[in-house]
């Protein structure tokens, strides 16, 4: 978890500093500026909105080199070419796509009303599950614009599952030798969450890397950078993440963040709504539905909280680490049951071996 802290009138962050030195680019010096994002970490970051006469607009200062700032704008270029919404780079008054000011990169681009999507309302999430669905099928074949970087995910999934499985047998060593309140409750946890474990582990062992489906990927694809500002279309915004990846794992981020919420709790119907939802428009293969209930399965959040807790045993915060732990757990069974059934499910409607 990063700490947000606002840059003070002295920085080079400051909205003053900005007004006068990256916004006469944009002919905009006398507007108001408010800062809506400051994340002053190794990937620092920073989010204004520009206001001036009627219009509305957001400024970024990214994060990432000019090469990844070239990719991302060939991202977005193409997929507004394909008629997705997407708020495009505003070019600066030198017909430039960005400002370089004290070695930092900032783009504008309008700013998008509307609410974000919203996981309780179904319509929403069909409709956002379509549009992902639509921007694969249309992204195959894509490729940036010279000097851009080259940004590439394809991992190995069975790799890397088999990394976390390892390192929750290393918390249980660990678990053992502390043997306080977090390794206490992590023990009593962790049959089931092996089970998981392991599940994920089996189904990831039988992917097919060549049978994955590839496409540019958004890599942020949640409900925050889903704007709705009408009955049928979303914007899609932040484009910060995208890179050539597999296809199952934008659309797994996806579902593991809806599906580990309290109120679509491991819904079992909701989750085939959404995989039948993306099918209708772009095909499973075999090898996309396990890396998808793989990558469901896997019990992330109580990997993650023991992995970064024994990294950091003689110096964390020992009662919040406990506190993360004890709401993670607290929904063990409710995906244990949730991934035995998916599984029966997803090999009886879309006629696949998963184990």
């Amino acid at each position: 978890m990063s700490i947000e802290i606002l840059p003070s009138k002295k920085s080079n962050l400051s909205p003053e500093i900005i007004k006068q030195n990256v916004l006469p680019y944009y002919n905009l010096e006398n507007a108001h500026v408010s800062i809506i994002k400051f994340k002053n970490t190794d990937k620092q970051r920073a989010v204004y909105r520009v206001d001036f006469k009627e219009k509305s607009y957001c400024l970024k200062k990214v994060y990432y080199d000019l090469q990844d700032l070239l990719y991302v704008y060939s991202a977005i270029e193409w997929l507004y070419r394909n008629n997705i919404k997407v708020p495009k780079l505003i070019p600066t008054i030198d017909k430039n796509r960005f400002v370089s000011y004290d070695n930092m990169l900032f783009i504008l681009t309008p700013w998008i009303e509307g609410e974000k999507c919203s996981f309780d309302n179904i319509n929403h999430v069909k409709l956002s599950v379509k549009k992902l669905a639509i921007i694969h099928s249309i992204s195959r074949d894509f490729h940036p614009i010279l000097g851009s970087s080259l940004r590439e995910g394809f991992d190995d999934y069975y790799i890397t599952t088999l990394k976390h499985f390892q390192d929750l047998l290393h918390a249980s060593n660990e678990s053992f030798k502390y043997k306080d309140k977090f390794s206490r409750h992590f023990i009593l946890n962790f049959d089931l969450n092996l089970k998981l474990a392991q599940i994920s582990l089996d189904i990831s062992n039988n992917i097919d890397k060549n049978n994955l489906s590839k496409s540019l990927c958004h890599g942020d694809y949640v409900n925050k950078n889903l704007i709705f500002n009408s009955a049928t279309d979303p914007w899609i915004i932040d484009f910060d993440k995208c890179k050539a990846d597999y296809c199952a794992k934008d659309l797994a981020y996806f579902m593991r963040r809806i599906l580990k919420r309290e109120n679509t709790k491991w819904n079992i119907e909701l989750a085939l709504t959404i995989l039948k939802s993306y099918n209708e428009i772009c095909q499973f293969t075999q090898s996309d539905l396990k890396y998808l209930i793989s990558y469901i399965c896997f019990p992330q959040k109580y990997w993650k909280i023991s992995r970064d807790y024994y990294k950091n045993v003689h110096k964390c915060n020992k009662p919040a680490f406990l506190s993360l732990l004890s709401n993670a757990t607290s929904k063990t069974k409710s995906q244990y049951d949730f991934s035995l059934n998916i599984i029966d499910i997803v090999q009886n409607e879309f006629n696949v071996t998963l184990l």
